[in-house]
């Protein structure tokens, strides 16, 4: 029998904001465990939450981007769970209003756009995060950092609308990036800055009815999810085939092992017993609002790549490529700009920068060289100061050291050789040198053609002009 996976996600996304949900506290990473903390995120008796405004303007921007209907009266609610790293007993959450419903995002799959729903978006706080010390093969003590407890989360669930491991990733690679282009969120998956978990079922292929659904938790990359949802799909296929059934219950991936494990029961809604938090007033955002945050949007990753394909006639690849980031689009256009060819501009950069800046781990914010000083070297290339070859040795020294094309060449004494009396003289030498080769070349061998060429760089240090060389050589190999 031939099957089918029915795949939701649900995706926790930290704002981006300077203080938590509730409390002044800083949401700054990396600080010593339990000094981001305060009596209203420690949930001590008497402390009353106070709503961070930020957080609100960032769950609306991110709703109206996905195409959702923005509540005019949403809730805060409690839900309500015992856990070591949740000091109040309950998690505020949002439950039967939460701020933004019924969107959707497209993807693009083989060439082709699938439009998945997105259920609701709504907010929450964080909790904070257990750290366990293994002794051996033993579990020791585990300890609570409570820096992360009341980190605004804004939770993305979508609808069961995906169907295999691929669409998955490629669900929440299309999400991060609008995430990071409306700049609520900076999705970084290793720090916890966005989360995923997945619901799974699999069925026969053309029933219309789900099967029964598993939830997988601890995903922290891409390639987790990928492997992970693959891993989950197969187990459950090969249970029903087996004649078992599929348990619906909340499973971990460890990613050291290859597998899932069964971690409880799958809790349903009444588990958590939500009830409105008497604490927070409902938020009605006004129409005037939520028309300043509409106008606030910025130019969203489609309709980037859209106008890049237009405006600057490069491949639908290479406008993928560059609108992968706000940061890089900006940058590619600051080239463009200054230097108008935008496919060599485009080359450069998916090529010679990005090669480097993914060596190094850097974002193209961190880039050592700017827009300016990269045009500089493709004025330099272009006036035929240097070559194409020596170029790239010009990047690399740039990247390392921040300075100028133009000084680097010049200290260097990488000028390329344009004189054709000297490259005459050269290549004159290299043609007595080898006479046979001249002779398979005269009697139709014209593939040796690119080993006189070779000949000619390396003596010259690479610094001799492709184009005056093969023009000399043309004329001087005629039989």
């Amino acid at each position: 029998m031939e099957y089918e996976a029915v795949i939701g996600l649900e995706v926790h996304a930290q704002l981006l904001t300077k203080s938590k949900i509730f409390c002044g506290c800083t949401t700054k990473f990396g600080a010593d465990p339990n000094t981001n903390t305060c009596p209203v995120c420690l949930g001590m008796p008497g402390v009353l939450p106070v709503l961070n405004k930020k957080v609100v303007e960032y769950a609306i921007k991110t709703g109206l981007a996905l195409n959702c209907e923005i509540s005019r009266h949403s809730v805060f609610a409690r839900k309500n769970y015992f856990y070591p790293d949740l000091p109040k007993g309950y998690q505020v959450s949002q439950y039967e209003l939460p701020v933004a419903i019924g969107g959707y995002l497209d993807i693009e799959v083989d060439n082709k756009v699938k439009r998945i729903g997105i259920t609701r978006a709504h907010m929450e706080e964080d909790a904070g995060k257990l750290m366990h010390e293994i002794e051996g093969a033993v579990t020791g003590h585990s300890y609570v950092d409570f820096n992360r407890t009341g980190v605004p989360l804004l939770e993305i669930v979508s609808e069961p609308d995906i169907r295999s491991a691929e669409e998955a990733v490629i669900y929440l690679q299309t999400l991060r990036t609008i995430l990071r282009y409306l700049e609520v969120c900076d999705g970084n998956m290793e720090e916890g800055s966005l989360r995923c978990d997945a619901n799974v079922s699999v069925r026969p292929k053309g029933e219309e009815d789900f099967g029964t659904r598993a939830e997988l938790k601890n995903m922290n990359s891409f390639r987790f999810v990928k492997t992970a949802l693959e891993y989950e799909i197969k187990r459950q296929i090969e249970l029903l085939e087996s004649g078992g059934t599929v348990a619906q219950e909340t499973r971990l991936w460890d990613s050291s092992q290859g597998i899932s494990i069964s971690m409880r029961g799958k809790e349903e809604a009444h588990d958590y017993r939500y009830f409105p938090d008497p604490d927070l007033v409902p938020i009605e955002p006004n129409d005037a609002w939520i028309e300043k945050i509409k106008k606030s949007l910025p130019e969203l990753p489609h309709e980037k790549k859209e106008r890049f394909e237009r405006k600057y006639s490069i491949p639908a690849y290479d406008s993928e490529v560059l609108t992968s980031s706000r940061a890089l689009a900006d940058y590619f256009e600051e080239c463009v700009q200054r230097f108008p060819q935008p496919k060599t501009v485009a080359n450069w950069i998916m090529s010679e920068v990005l090669k480097l800046l993914k060596r190094d781990n850097r974002e193209i914010e961190n880039c050592p060289v700017t827009p300016e000083q990269l045009v500089e070297l493709f004025q330099l290339m272009e006036k035929g100061t240097i070559s194409g070859k020596i170029a790239k040795q010009v990047f690399e020294e740039m990247y390392k050291t921040k300075s100028p094309a133009q000084e680097i060449v010049r200290t260097k004494g990488l000028e390329q050789v344009s004189d054709e009396t000297e490259l005459e003289d050269v290549i004159e030498k290299i043609l007595t040198d080898n006479p046979d080769t001249v002779n398979k070349y005269k009697s139709g061998k014209t593939k040796v053609f690119g080993f006189f060429v070779g000949q000619v760089m390396k003596k010259t240090k690479g610094k001799a002009n492709p184009e005056i060389v093969n023009k000399i050589l043309q004329k001087q190999l005629k039989p």
